[in-house]
């Protein structure tokens, strides 16, 4: 090899990310010093964005193994499930926090993109997307562009696209001020035998790019999601990339059609450090190498260098292994579907990446040495308790006073950006296209999609509420798997798998990596008790901001996206109110706890203080009864008490049907504690007065905690004959103040 480069030395590698002892090792494993385009690749592929160098040693210790898992966690592009009738469901949640901190639209438009081609490129056709979103404080104008950016990347990206945004989550807090974050999830659905593997079998097939070409967009665009964010982010703006979502559409039907001729072997995206990462990934897999003409990728800008084209993120493009003497069938669907379908090397039996430009060999490296689970290196950080839990353990609830005026209380509680309705956001997506989506014009904890061609729908949801998490990241984390089994088992679906999206600071931080410890311990165990293995997701560290001298990490974020099957049409339940007279039922125990809720921030800016009770037996326990009334059709309506407590969750199913109650507080309780707190595993049911008696005797003959509230009122809301206004009233407080507080501009 001819090196015509400068000298490398310790110092280039700090300056692409790596630390002196990773520059030591890469040279002790190619036996020589690389050159620049040899780092290059080693910097993207030892970042943390693409080697999970401090997480994966943990993430392993999470349930992998399913009957229903048709891959194993991490071996393919996103999870694979059997739901039955031949039917598999491909599902995965992906972040892309830091390009939409820097630049929102386009930030949030491909992390939208990325996330359906990780699973059409398994063969599964997108038929749902779901989203997570975290904002800081919504009355900054900093926030106000961020969310409008954000939302409309989302929607516009999406609409083209044609997948319908189904679910999602919408939070507000200050900790997210500079550093947001913008969490997409996809599913997917393929015949059983008909998907593709990210694999690159067969020394002698041939390698194909094809999809859109390649520019300098997204340079470096795995370094700058593994580093924090500072006031001089925006010059590493070029690291963000730019989306075409009507050449997603094309490649996404041009690749399924590619699938069907049987001259595919393998196929991946090019996501996270572009060209570098799908053929090192692929090989290293399949335990083969390629040969690759760099100068024969059609790019969009003359003159790329060699390590510019293999570390380049231009988006809508896959990497593709064709059978040798097959290539005239890819080439015919490309040309049909007007996109490009370019041989630009081999696979061979040496287990080298070996990348030539004009005929020179510019970088030869060994793929397993690149690669997550191979030769990646694996750290575990040092921990240590945060030290903000000594402010949690001051809190007191007796030095909290129980306001005078409930309905005032409760008002401005309602009125809060993280309770309001969020539909300011999801009227700019479309939810209908493809008319699956059967709770557009019925509302359900988790959203149900159909599934054409069979009796059964998806049951999908994405949970997360990181007060929990940040007050006591083990439980928080549990908490975050329960409310999605709950948010599943109250439609009437039957909880399945997980994938997450793992938001977290600097994992240098000991207290940082003490949250994410504890997070998995917590994430663990609750996937074990529902029976819901982890089929993959992602981790996104520095998630922070450096402000001045100090850097504030997010709280620990971790998302969880579930999917649950819905066997048969009759078991789908909704939240809202049915009929007058209905009987309302709290299933699980109230307590005199406020910890951890919006109530306590908003009411009372207290921003410490412990996480809600909660038990992971009791909470499991209330979700199988739930099922087993549901399925045995005596239940009217369902809906859990979550984020804003008892009232937020019955003025939810009031709102959605139209219909009042009036109920009455249990006096062992203080007030404010029954109607706002938020103590876990509770879930609201209605029932048929014909059915009462029924439904009582079971619940006590099972040992079931239950309260029954009163029933389904007019139009007005009553509590302990107090008449908290109509509500009309209330939906319109609902319905209009978070567009209001994000569209007041101050003269923006």
């Amino acid at each position: 090899m001819q090196l015509t480069e400068p000298e490398i030395t310790a110092k280039t590698a700090v300056q692409l990310g790596l630390s002196k002892e990773e520059f030591d090792k890469i040279k002790e494993v190619m036996g020589r010093t690389p050159n620049f385009t040899e780092l290059s690749i080693y910097s993207v592929m030892w970042s943390e964005h693409c080697s999970y160098k401090n997480s994966i040693s943990l993430l392993k210790t999470l349930p992998r193994e399913g009957k229903r898992l048709l891959v194993e966690a991490g071996e393919e592009n996103a999870g694979l499930v059997d739901i039955g009738d031949g039917l598999a469901c491909a599902f995965k949640i992906e972040s892309h926090n830091h390009p939409s901190a820097i630049e929102p639209y386009q930030g949030a438009a491909t992390g939208v993109g990325g996330i359906h081609r990780d699973i059409f490129t398994m063969g599964a056709r997108p038929i749902a997307s779901l989203n997570s979103l975290r904002f800081g404080n919504p009355d900054l104008k900093h926030t106000k562009n961020l969310v409008e950016g954000v939302v409309k990347g989302i929607g516009d990206y999406g609409n083209c696209f044609g997948v319908p945004v189904v679910a999602g989550e919408v939070y507000f807090n200050d900790c997210y001020n500079q550093n947001i974050l913008v969490n997409a999830m996809s599913v997917g659905v393929v015949k059983q035998g008909e998907t593709v593997s990210a694999s690159a079998d067969g020394p002698g097939n041939l390698v194909f790019i094809v999809g859109s070409r390649t520019g300098k967009d997204g340079m470096h665009g795995a370094t700058f999601a593994s580093a924090d964010l500072h006031s001089e982010s925006r010059e590493d703006l070029p690291a963000v990339q730019v989306g075409d979502p009507f050449q997603e559409k094309l490649l996404l039907e041009a690749t399924l059609e590619a699938i069907k001729t049987g001259a595919v072997v393998g196929m991946q995206d090019m996501g996270a450090a572009g060209i570098t990462c799908s053929t090192s990934e692929m090989s290293a897999k399949s335990k083969t190498g390629m040969v690759i003409h760099l100068d024969k990728v059609p790019t969009r800008q003359d003159n790329m260098m060699p390590w510019e084209i293999l570390l380049s993120e231009s988006q809508e493009r896959m990497l593709i292994v064709g059978k040798a003497g097959e290539e005239q069938a890819l080439f015919e669907v490309f040309e049909k579907w007007d996109l490009e379908c370019v041989q630009i090397g081999e696979v061979t039996d040496t287990g080298m990446l070996e990348f030539y430009f004009k005929g020179e060999k510019v970088a030869e490296v060994n793929a397993w040495s690149l690669v997550l689970g191979g030769g990646a290196p694996v750290y575990e950080r040092p921990i240590s308790k945060p030290a903000y839990f000594s402010e949690i353990k001051k809190f007191n609830l007796n030095k909290v006073n129980v306001p005078k005026d409930i309905r005032a209380a409760a008002k401005k509680l309602f009125a809060s950006p993280n309770l309001a309705s969020k539909r300011w956001v999801y009227e700019q997506y479309d939810s209908m296209v493809r008319t699956n989506n059967l709770s557009t014009n019925a509302p359900s904890d988790a959203a149900i999609v159909r599934v054409e061609g069979t009796v059964k729908s998806l049951a999908v949801t994405v949970d997360c509420n990181a007060s929990y998490v940040y007050a006591d990241p083990y439980v928080g984390a549990m908490i975050a798997v329960a409310e999605a089994a709950r948010n599943i088992v109250c439609t009437g679906a039957v909880p399945v798998a997980i994938t997450n999206c793992l938001n977290f600071g600097n994992p240098y931080n000991p207290e940082v990596y003490y949250q994410f410890v504890n997070v998995i311990h917590g994430m663990g165990e609750a996937c074990r008790k529902f029976g819901t293995p982890v089929t993959g997701g992602n981790v996104s560290f520095y998630n922070q901001s450096v402000i001045g001298d100090k850097t504030e990490p997010v709280y620990p974020t971790p998302v969880i996206g579930m999917l649950g099957i819905l066997e048969k049409p009759e078991h789908h339940t909704t939240l809202d109110f049915k009929s007058e007279g209905d009987a309302i039922f709290m299933l699980g125990n109230s307590y005199n706890d406020i910890g951890s809720s919006e109530y306590l921030n908003v009411i009372h800016g207290i921003h410490h203080s412990p996480v809600p009770t909660f038990d992971l037996h009791e909470e499991y326990d209330i979700q199988q009864h739930v099922k087993r009334l549901i399925h045995g059709k005596h239940v009217r309506s369902a809906h859990d008490v979550s984020d804003g407590g008892l009232f937020t969750a019955l003025m939810e199913c009031a709102i959605a049907g139209g219909l009042g109650f009036n109920i009455e507080t249990v006096e062992t309780f203080r007030k404010d504690c029954f109607l706002f707190g938020e103590s876990q595993s509770r879930i609201l049911l209605t029932i048929a007065p014909e059915q009462e008696d029924a439904i009582q005797n079971y619940l006590i003959s099972n040992n079931v905690s239950f309260t029954k509230l009163g029933e389904v009122f007019g139009t007005e809301v009553l509590i302990d004959d107090e008449n908290f206004g109509s509500v009309e009233e209330w939906k319109s407080l609902y319905d209009n103040t978070l567009g209001e507080r994000l569209e007041h501009r101050n003269g923006f």
